[in-house]
């Protein structure tokens, strides 16, 4: 983990502003589409009091106890989020049985979140500006093209970076959470017999007494927990502390007053249940609030596609992704980055959402399912890491990731009925993306397998040379994906130019299973003999390859490279049918796609266009 340098104060209300928009949102929404959603729960006053008792032990046990307190442990080198934390578990159980189930599970968990990344801006700003309806039913019509309007133009920004105007995060998220809280206080207040709900009494009497509505409530009381995985994922941005204080302090305050607010305005006006969020405040303060609402919308967006970003660099890195343009939108910062290919699909795929689904409360049906099963996943996860890594006994994990997996599959089973009713977007992204995924990771390995039967050992190629053979001035870098035998370049440039370099450099580049490899550890170097020479670079899935610098960083090795004297040879690889095909046709097909279009390694390796040397083979896989 890179260290970060920023002042206590300055990570808190960066934390602030990044960390809690989505989760901070959720008071839009929750409460509404459990009594007035698609299966509407009756507003009584046993069933607000048990709503709400449901709602603040939900945060307790699936945000506080089980992300706070518990997954927060498991980071990976100061990194978290399901790709982080699959590659821990895949390095702690590597050799054993499990281990390629639970990395599906891991690459499952990746493709919910992609489906999450699209839901989340559609729902979240169409809630924000549904609160026309509140000041003139008639402005409905403009919900739409307006919640459209605003996503296009996030979108359209992502290009030019979000660190100026995530210095504007922090202070809006600041007011919100100070409004969500003061507006709870107000109306409770009122009716201040509604803090009882606090008891988990009333959350068991609610599930007992009426199980069907309480199943129901379910898939609605979950959406107050939604981006309570975002406190894991962006660990590594602000570090544990941080996190942790801001949300025992502030923002779990905040939100518990809102809801409870909500909750004991229910009991006095249960007609409000359409949208009790904004009925907390006087008419003349609903307009404002709109504004308020959608610009913490809008960082709730931006915070979810800043993440998509980073999990597609980091799903590259892993190879479950083709090589893909990464731009580095500041000189200063290493996780600020635009990936253009993620931010047009998103793009396309969240207007989609808007247009179609017409209203958060439709989109609501489709939220639950990524959320609950990314959750249930890591529960999953987890538990390798308190076993392997922690080395807790055997029973406690038992009994705890038993309880958090027990109220993880009760909130997708209550998700899972509303397929029907939008949820099949989730799932549908989350096959799609998953098939990507493992596509690609089974047709690189495929590729490395018939790379090292047709390789050739060093050793007879370098006796084969001779002596006679005319050596060309300066240093030829040969990319290699494996780290023995010969790669094609290297023959091809033999077989038909008949020469060899003075110096030439095998070099294979290795993705870690830590997000950042220390300079120290970039580079393994080993001389052959003969002016060959064998490297092994090395960069952590939350870097950027480099190679001509990890190059550079072996002067004092041994191994000093002119920049304008060396160039670089690479394979391009074209896949070609096979008659035995080492994975369903249809999937090879879709394999030479990606592969045809993926980024070329030059940009990819960040290497100069004008030093390089390419040449095509074909390969069946």
């Amino acid at each position: 983990m890179t260290e970060n340098k920023q002042k206590p104060a300055g990570l808190l209300l960066g934390a602030l502003g990044v960390v809690y928009g989505d989760i901070g949102t959720s008071p839009l929404y929750a409460l509404r589409e459990t009594f007035a959603g698609h299966h509407p729960i009756a507003v009584t006053p046993e069933n607000v009091f048990g709503v709400l008792s449901l709602v603040f032990w939900t945060v307790m046990l699936l945000v506080t106890v089980k992300y706070v307190l518990i997954i927060m442990r498991a980071d990976n080198h100061g990194e978290g989020g399901s790709l982080a934390l699959l590659a821990l578990v895949s390095d702690l159980t590597r050799g054993m049985r499990v281990s390629r189930p639970l990395m599906l599970l891991g690459i499952f968990a990746a493709a919910l979140f992609y489906g999450d990344s699209m839901i989340t801006p559609a729902i979240s700003v169409l809630s924000a500006v549904e609160g026309l309806e509140v000041i003139a039913p008639e402005l409905d019509a403009y919900v739409v093209p307006t919640t459209a309007v605003v996503l296009v133009g996030l979108f359209l920004l992502q290009k030019k970076g979000t660190g100026a105007v995530g210095m504007l995060f922090g202070p809006i998220m600041l007011v919100w959470f100070a409004v969500l809280a003061v507006l709870g206080v107000v109306n409770i207040l009122a009716h201040p017999g509604v803090l009882a709900a606090l008891s988990p009494g009333y959350a068991v009497a609610f599930a007992v007494g009426n199980p069907l509505a309480g199943f129901f409530a379910l898939g609605s009381v979950v959406l107050a927990v939604t981006g309570g995985e975002a406190l894991y994922t962006d660990m590594g941005h602000f570090g544990r502390f941080p996190i942790r204080l801001t949300w025992f302090c502030f923002v779990l305050p905040a939100l518990m007053l809102n809801y409870l607010g909500q909750g004991a305005l229910l009991l006095d006006n249960p007609a409000t249940a359409t949208n009790p969020f904004y009925r907390l405040v006087a008419d003349w303060a609903v307009a404002p609030l709109i504004i308020l609402a959608t610009l913490a919308t809008v960082i709730a967006s931006q915070a979810v596609i800043s993440g998509a970003f980073s999990v597609a660099r980091q799903a590259v890195q892993l190879g479950l992704l083709p090589r893909m343009t990464i731009v580095h939108t500041s000189g200063a910062e290493e996780g600020q980055i635009y990936v253009p290919f993620t931010n047009w699909t998103l793009v396309v795929a969240v207007l989609a959402l808007v247009v179609g689904f017409q209203s958060s409360s439709n989109l609501a049906a489709a939220y639950g399912i990524a959320v609950t099963g990314t959750m249930m996943i890591d529960t999953i996860l987890v538990a390798f890491v308190m076993l392997y890594l922690w080395k807790w006994p055997t029973l406690l994990v038992i009994v705890l990731i038993g309880g958090l997996l027990l109220i993880d599959v009760a909130f997708f089973s209550a998700n899972f009925i509303k397929v029907t009713q939008g949820g099949w977007f989730s799932l549908f992204i989350a096959v799609l993306s998953f098939t990507v995924l493992t596509t690609w990771r089974r047709g690189r390995e495929l590729v490395r397998t018939q790379l090292s039967r047709q390789s050739v050992p060093l050793e007879a190629v370098m006796r084969s040379i001779g002596p006679d053979i005319s050596r060309a001035r300066g240093t030829a870098v040969f990319m290699t994906s494996t780290a023995d035998g010969v790669p094609a370049a290297l023959l091809h440039n033999v077989k038909h130019n008949q020469t060899v370099h003075e110096r030439v450099i095998l070099a294979t580049v290795k993705t870690a299973d830590s997000p950042y490899v220390e300079e120290s550890a970039r580079a393994t170097l080993s001389e052959l003999g003969d002016g060959f020479w064998r490297v092994l670079i090395r960069f952590g899935f939350m870097e950027t390859p480099d190679v001509p610098a990890a190059l550079a960083g072996l002067r004092d090795r041994g191994l000093s490279l002119d920049p304008m004297k060396t160039s670089y040879f690479l394979s391009r690889d074209t896949i070609v049918p096979s008659l035995y095909p080492g994975m369903a046709v249809w999937r090879e097909r879709l394999f030479a796609f990606m592969a045809l279009n993926a980024t070329r390694a030059t940009v990819f390796f960040n290497i100069p266009t004008e030093r390089v040397v390419e040449l095509g083979t074909q390969l069946e896989i």
